[in-house]
């Protein structure tokens, strides 16, 4: 190996990943998507909430108004992305998310950019949220979550609904399609011309 390629690596600085940093930039992201989707994103003030935004769904006719905690991974470890929707408490201490804390937990895939926008309740019963978007299969499950920003939308008061009416002819003829025309002769011709 040449002198030059030993010296360009030893003083090649590696970053270290900063956690902090990756979680920060995550919630840049959501606030951005949360933007475009048109939601008023109110942040509450210092990090001593249990969530990191609150998102009001201001244009729509029933207000509801839901607490988001953001979450990031960045690595695959044993074929998924995880993270947990978990928090501190004490020195070494963590407890599990619960509806009292937030209403969803966002997890970013920073990676592919993609999110998992995951009722709390969910996460509940099993606070390690392990992602496998790079799977074909649907079976996962958090994957019905994947890119679920219209969980955030309440549920329209009236859905419309339809109704659908059907009726059989006896006399339809067998074999008939409607999209293939006979031969029929031309109205503006006149046979008796030929």
């Amino acid at each position: 190996m040449s002198d030059h390629r030993r010296k360009s690596r030893k003083h090649r600085s590696r970053v270290p990943r900063n956690p902090k940093r990756t979680g920060e930039h995550s919630e840049i992201a959501f606030l951005y998507r949360s933007d475009q989707r048109q939601f008023a994103i109110s942040k509450p003030f210092g990090d001593s909430e249990r969530y990191d935004y609150i998102l009001d769904n201001r244009p729509r006719p029933v207000v509801q108004l839901n607490r988001i905690q953001v979450k990031c991974t960045e690595c695959l470890r044993a074929g998924a992305y995880e993270t947990r929707a978990t928090y501190s408490v004490g020195r070494n201490g963590r407890a599990v998310y619960t509806k009292r804390d937030c209403d969803f937990i966002a997890a970013h895939i920073v990676p592919l950019d993609i999110w998992y926008i995951i009722p709390v309740e969910v996460c509940t019963p099993q606070p390690m949220l392990r992602f496998y978007p790079h799977r074909k299969a649907k079976k996962m499950r958090l994957e019905k979550y994947r890119e679920a920003w219209h969980l955030l939308d309440p549920p329209l008061p009236n859905p419309p609904s339809i109704t659908i009416q059907a009726c059989i002819d006896e006399n339809y003829p067998e074999g008939y399609d409607p999209e293939i025309e006979p031969d029929r002769p031309d109205e503006n011709t006149d046979p008796s011309r030929d």
